[in-house]
């Protein structure tokens, strides 16, 4: 980085540190700068220190981490390492905003959309109430929010993640910010809704010459929008420059890595598993509505979540269900292993009707159909040891004895990638990867023939995405399951499906083998989706636009 470089940016790090108690560094020495107007990403897996970097800037670090006394990070000239608290408060917000991964957690949910958006209009601009409001209401047009006087007056719950995630972008830019910080902004947002915010991100950034610094670990989003990128791992620089030239020509080993992790199409075509004359699990008509929600003043209708779907799965097939968040594929996914009730049309599994209740065919249907739920942290027991949650789903094989279902879980642990030291492990002593292997472990154990796998894969890094797209493979080969694979990544389905079944509004509007659906797509919706995934393999518009 040159003299040139930091007299010009509005922030630039130079041997930028943070430690533990001045002791370990999660971030070690990184240098970089970013020019008005200029974007910047820094991207690596999680635990890379790339947050923490971002974090220091506004001095936003969780104890006990610390910025070291030797870094530097100047905003347009001026030293904030050891700055008071005082310029501190009026530089966040003001001059420097933030937006953060998850906007639910971020959104204060008992103030309301309104009251938040003012909140930094009231203390960094001498404005008053009605010009606070027309600028917030001026602000929501912008972002394409259909009622915003409707909006200031809800709350964030009443609102979709990638709605809240629009809002949370509109609250930062309102002040016009000269940098912009957005630490995964587009984490677990579908394709479509991904590709609208960080449009939305770009424009708002151009109009005011606002820099950004992303934090990211999509490597394909990262090629479209970013100029500059730093690759982190364990806190080191350890590559950086155009992203062009970094992604389609890495030189380090570390981001050949990262590079090589994304999700590329199998070889070979996909397995002639579909050519059968009785499918594993068999759809006809499937109706299901959500209650509407009781109101004293004005109930509301009701809500169709899937619209008569017909779909069948052969025995050893992988079948993607992709489309929008709202589309109705987890409901769907749900509905096949019994915890979302049906409203009218059938569900057939192995040739006979799925039961509810708790006859005999009922509890073989359950044990033969397992669900690998999304957020495994949430799905697994924080109270039970790892080994028990694993070897819960056995106590109902009456004839199998303790030795046998220890032996079991053994068995699984192996087939899984988790050594034996994990048995007595509690959920949370675990990283996401480890606990998405437990929740694998746990459909399997007990060898069923039918897998629901939701967005397993969805909030992962390159790196665990790719480990356990490849771990559910062999799996599948080795037992022969079949599996419904319910996603939005298309570049994890790409990787994974025989066939592909796309929808939208609760309906199917096109299904086919996975070559036709990706290189021969014919309905609009999903050349939609396909246009708005942004797979690295494909195009470096991003980067070479910028370039």
């Amino acid at each position: 980085m040159t003299e040139d470089n930091q007299k010009t940016a509005v922030i630039a790090a130079k041997n930028l540190s943070v430690s533990v108690r001045g002791l370990a560094r999660v971030v070690d020495g990184l240098d970089f700068a970013i020019e008005p107007g200029g974007m910047l990403a820094l991207v690596g897996e999680s635990g890379s220190g790339k947050t923490m970097a971002a974090r220091s800037i506004l001095g936003l670090l969780p104890s006990p981490l610390a910025v070291t006394p030797e870094s530097s990070i100047r905003f347009h000239g001026r030293e904030l390492v050891g700055a008071a608290s005082k310029s501190m408060r009026d530089i966040r917000g003001a001059r420097i905003g933030m937006v953060f991964q998850e906007p639910m957690v971020s959104l204060n949910p008992s103030m309301t959309i309104g009251d938040q958006m003012a909140e930094g209009l009231a203390l960094h601009r001498k404005l008053g109430k009605a010009e606070i409001r027309d600028r917030c209401l001026v602000m929501l047009e912008r972002i394409q929010i259909q009622n915003p006087t409707r909006c200031l007056s809800a709350y964030p719950h009443e609102f979709s993640g990638g709605m809240r995630q629009r809002i949370m972008l509109a609250s930062v830019m309102l002040l016009k910010p000269e940098l912009l910080i957005a630490d995964e902004p587009t984490t677990a947002l579908d394709t479509l809704v991904q590709r609208d915010v960080l449009d939305l991100m770009a424009e708002l950034t151009r109009e005011n010459g606002t820099a950004v610094l992303l934090i990211s670990h999509d490597l394909g989003m990262v090629s479209h929008y970013v100029r500059d990128v730093v690759v982190m791992h364990k806190g080191k620089a350890v590559e950086q420059g155009r992203s062009f030239d970094v992604l389609s020509a890495p030189r380090h080993e570390y981001t050949r890595r990262l590079v090589d992790a994304l999700p590329r199409r199998a070889a070979g075509g996909t397995r002639n598993v579909t050519q059968q004359q009785q499918p594993l699990v068999e759809i006809r008509d499937l109706t299901i509505d959500y209650p509407g929600r009781r109101n004293f003043l004005k109930p509301t209708e009701p809500k169709r979540a899937v619209d008569g779907v017909d779909l069948s799965i052969g025995r050893g097939e992988t079948l993607a269900l992709v489309g929008g968040s709202g589309s109705g594929k987890t409901t769907l996914g749900r509905a096949i292993v019994g915890l979302v009730g049906i409203t009218d049309g059938t569900i057939s599994f192995g040739g006979e009707k799925i039961e509810t209740g708790n006859s005999g065919l009922a509890r073989k249907q359950r044990r033969d159909i397992q669900i690998i739920f999304q957020d495994p942290y949430s799905s697994l027991d924080p109270r039970q040891r790892v080994g028990d949650i694993v070897g819960e789903p056995l106590k109902l094989e009456k004839d199998m004895s303790a030795a046998a279902r220890r032996e079991r879980v053994l068995e699984v642990f192996s087939e899984v990638g988790l050594d034996t030291a994990f048995l007595r492990r509690l959920p949370h002593q675990l990283s996401g990867g480890q606990r998405q292997r437990v929740a694998i472990a746990r459909a399997i154990v007990r060898r069923p023939a039918f897998v629901v796998a939701d967005e397993p894969v969805s909030a992962l890094d390159m790196t665990v995405q790719k480990q356990i797209l490849k771990l559910v493979r062999d799996l599948q080969e080795r037992y022969g399951f079949a599996c419904l694979f319910v996603s939005h990544d298309l570049g994890a389905v790409e990787q994974v499906a025989d066939r592909v079944a796309v929808m939208q509004n609760g309906r199917i509007v096109e299904i086919g083998e996975r070559d036709d659906i990706f290189d021969r797509p014919k309905h609009e919706y999903t050349r939609r989706l396909l246009d708005a995934a942004m797979l690295l393999d494909r195009k470096f518009d991003g980067a070479k636009g910028a370039a």
